[in-house]
């Protein structure tokens, strides 16, 4: 109960930048749909064109189309020289307005259809213009059916905008994904909890208003009205205290617990310095390298062989000094990224086993795991089995499992202690490995590229000397152990702990 009560102290602030996105989706999806859902009602070609593109929206699945409007804004961006961001707020709310659209719009078209035409023939006959005849006939009446809709479209608005996460737009979806991918359950159940009860809110308050207008009770619609715009206000109330302040930096971190852990690391040196400081937590490995490139964000820590492999498209394996050398040089010249340095531990892709079944299969290294690979499940992160690094090592070792299924991190682990497969493609800073017992396999051919944590600055910070100041310290400072350590305080079972208290007991183990 108290990790609980502990996990709800985090709501304020995601409940305000959701509500706001919220918000500003549902009012832009009514701001189209309504005029669209007039003109509809008025040419059939409009109606079917209208109401098929807002169907097709809908078949999209909503984290499928959030991720799209990245590629999509970053050319762009590109192509007028700049300015338009491509991660956080624009996405989302261009994501989330196009989800509100159809109930909106297919209740406004059904309701002005179903208006008795005896009702506007006589608003005809008694020399309405068209303009009255919208106005004071044909409003009241397709009111009841259209805020129906808009109820619809706000309880699907604020359940998808918890996904926004995923684009690094603050919402209730942060503690949602933070605590799955760290098996913080009461994070987990505080975001539902708090997503869920947001929406049961807003749509009691738009039903009475629904109520209101139907029964024409006007004081129940207007004091409806009324509490729905002062809940907004008192919802949003973290963002005003938080809108005065300035130099506020964005640390970045992708979607698993040392990312976490290295942010809040980042983010304490930060604000030591003076910053005030934010998160975007759960970006994919993708965006985030674009989203520093572009300014979303301000700094992140990234691993060398990712770069090499899927950003510069290299397949040679360099001694990792020289690795890390060559990206320094790559993201200054193509991006103006600059690179502060190396953390000093490496988070390399690994296969590992069970111990036990290793030794029984008398497998030892890749070239043991590839004879013995069609007698065997593989078990992946999500990102692993499409990712370059998979197809060199497909190509150095004659791989052929019987079976390779994605999880993510979390319970790729889960799925191995099961037995549910036998290999994963592990991670080798992960403090689980010892404490599980597995055997990492060696790579003899060396198809695998090293994995140096870095650390990412964007351009307009790389100049920025008080910046690179606080985070230089970091430099050469963290060995494997100590981030192995770090790593198994958030992701054990029992004596969990915070990526906030895990990054305070790295800070001291390193002397930081």
């Amino acid at each position: 109960m108290t990790a609980f009560l502990d996990a709800l102290t985090r709501v304020p602030p995601l409940l305000a930048a959701h509500v706001v996105l919220s918000a500003c989706a549902l009012l832009l999806g009514i701001a189209i749909s309504v005029p669209l859902g007039i003109w509809s009602a008025r040419n059939p070609t409009v109606a079917r064109v209208s109401l098929g593109f807002a169907s097709l929206v809908q078949t999209i699945p909503s984290l499928a189309l959030l991720a799209l409007f990245y590629p999509v804004l970053l050319s762009l961006s590109a192509l007028v020289g700049g300015g338009i961001p491509a991660l956080g707020f624009l996405p989302s709310l261009i994501a989330l307005t196009l989800y509100a659209l159809l109930p909106i719009l297919r209740n406004a078209v059904a309701g002005l259809d179903g208006i008795d035409p005896a009702v506007l023939q006589a608003a005809d006959a008694v020399g309405m213009t068209p303009g009255q005849k919208l106005r004071l006939v044909e409003a009241p009446l397709v009111a009841p059916v259209l805020v129906a809709g808009i109820r619809t479209a706000a309880v699907w608005t604020i359940g998808a905008a918890t996904l926004s996460t995923t684009v690094g737009q603050p919402s209730l979806g942060d503690m949602i994904f933070a605590g799955l991918q760290t098996q913080n359950w009461a994070l987990v159940l505080a975001g539902c909890v708090s997503a869920a009860g947001l929406a049961l809110a807003v749509d009691a308050l738009i039903g009475a208003i629904e109520r209101g207008i139907a029964t024409r009770r006007r004081w129940l619609w207007m004091a409806s009205t009324a509490l729905l715009a002062i809940g907004t206000l008192a919802a949003t109330a973290p963002l005003w205290a938080h809108a005065g302040k300035g130099r506020t930096v964005v640390v970045g971190a992708k979607n698993f617990s040392e990312q976490y852990i290295l942010a809040r690391l980042i983010g304490d040196r930060l604000e030591r310095a003076g910053y005030a400081v934010e998160y975007r937590d759960g970006l994919g490995s993708a965006v985030v390298l674009g989203a520093v490139a572009g300014g979303d964000i301000d700094v992140y820590v990234d691993y060398a062989g990712t770069i090499w492999t899927n950003a510069m498209k290299r397949t040679d394996v360099p001694d990792r000094p020289a690795m890390v050398a060559a990206i320094g040089a790559w993201t200054k010249r193509t991006s103006g990224v600059r690179l502060v340095g190396a953390l000093g531990f490496e988070n390399a892709y690994a296969f590992a086993m069970h111990s036990d079944d290793a030794r029984r299969r008398g497998i030892s290294n890749l070239d043991d795991l590839a004879r013995a690979s069609p007698g065997l499940k593989l078990g992946s992160d999500l990102e692993f089995l499409e990712r370059p690094e998979w197809a060199a090592v497909s190509r150095a070792y004659p791989l052929r499992f019987a079976a390779a299924t994605p999880y993510s991190p979390t319970f790729m682990y889960r799925a191995l202690e099961s037995r549910a497969v036998d290999v994963i493609s592990a991670f080798s800073s992960d403090g689980r490995i010892a404490a599980d017992r597995l055997t990492v396999l060696s790579d003899p051919r060396h198809a695998i590229p090293g994995y140096d944590g870095i650390l990412l600055v964007a351009p307009k910070r790389a100049a920025d000397a008080k910046f690179v100041a606080a985070l230089q310290p970091l430099v050469g400072r963290i060995p494997v152990e100590a981030m192995r350590t770090a790593n198994y305080q958030v992701d054990r079972d029992t004596d969990k702990q915070t990526p906030e208290a895990a990054a305070k007991w790295l800070a001291g183990k390193v002397g930081l």
